[in-house]
């Protein structure tokens, strides 16, 4: 087990039937950039079963959270869902992804756009100092199917503008945008929908896409991520990587199972 820390769980909060939280101990070893992922999982008969989670906490927190799915027949998710406080969970000792501000050519505007559990990254993200420093302006939109599956996300940023360093900056930057699919709500539609026809610039009062100014990152589910990136590389987008910054990147590895 040398590659993985041993965490115990902190807190469990179970926010619908299909989605729940969890906080636990972080080794003073383990180092990350906020919006990357790391592996974690369960002992399960003496070998690890592990999964891509992305750290939901920034990197300057003491405690590690992270933003799941509860499937009923998933090999990890199906055990991850049961655990309590005082349980241990592993953690791999190394921490990777894509979606990080020196993946993005230098722009004014940041798009971060996320479907159910892909909100993760971004709730790092946008407590991250530096990302405010780097942008004039950051759009937070996370589509759902229902209203109460909005819950994580509505509390996290309750919490940041009422926090004594986060509130002047998101009163100033954070423009944050909930959707739902499937009910009435003030916003309807889906990102990819939201964006062409321009409904998301709109509500928040802010001009359309624009390739001088918008970086993006992205998160969610795969149909998603695909009709974006070819939305996005049909108006001249480049996506970027560890290796080569462009105007987007995307970020496949969060867990579904």
């Amino acid at each position: 087990m040398s590659a993985f820390h041993r965490e115990k769980v902190l807190s469990v909060r179970h926010w619908t039937d299909t989605l729940f939280s969890f906080t636990a101990t972080r080794n003073s070893g383990f180092r990350f950039l906020n919006g990357q992922f790391a592996m974690i999982g369960l002992e399960v008969d003496g070998r690890p079963l592990m999964r891509a989670y992305s750290m939901a906490s920034a990197n300057h927190e003491d405690e590690l959270e992270f933003f799941s799915i509860k499937v009923a027949d998933g090999p990890l998710t199906s055990r991850l869902q049961q655990i309590k406080q005082g349980d241990t969970i592993l953690v791999g000792r190394k921490a990777t992804g894509t979606l990080i501000s020196d993946n993005l050519i230098p722009g004014k505007r940041l798009l971060l756009l996320s479907t159910g559990t892909g909100l993760a990254p971004f709730a790092s993200l946008i407590k991250d100092p530096d990302v405010y420093e780097r942008f004039e302006s950051i759009v937070l939109v996370h589509g759902c199917r229902q209203v109460s599956e909005l819950a994580y996300g509505e509390q996290l940023v309750e919490k940041l503008q009422e926090d004594e360093l986060f509130g002047q900056l998101l009163t100033d930057k954070l423009s944050y945008y909930p959707t739902v699919t499937r009910e009435p709500f003030r916003n309807r539609g889906r990102i990819t929908d939201l964006i062409t026809s321009e409904q998301l610039f709109n509500d928040i009062g802010q001009p359309p896409l624009d390739i001088e100014n918008d970086r993006i990152m992205m998160c969610g589910s795969p149909a998603m991520l695909e009709e974006l990136r070819q939305m996005f590389e049909a108006s001249g987008f480049v996506e970027g990587s560890n290796s080569e910054p462009g105007h987007f990147v995307i970020e496949k590895a969060f867990v579904e199972r």
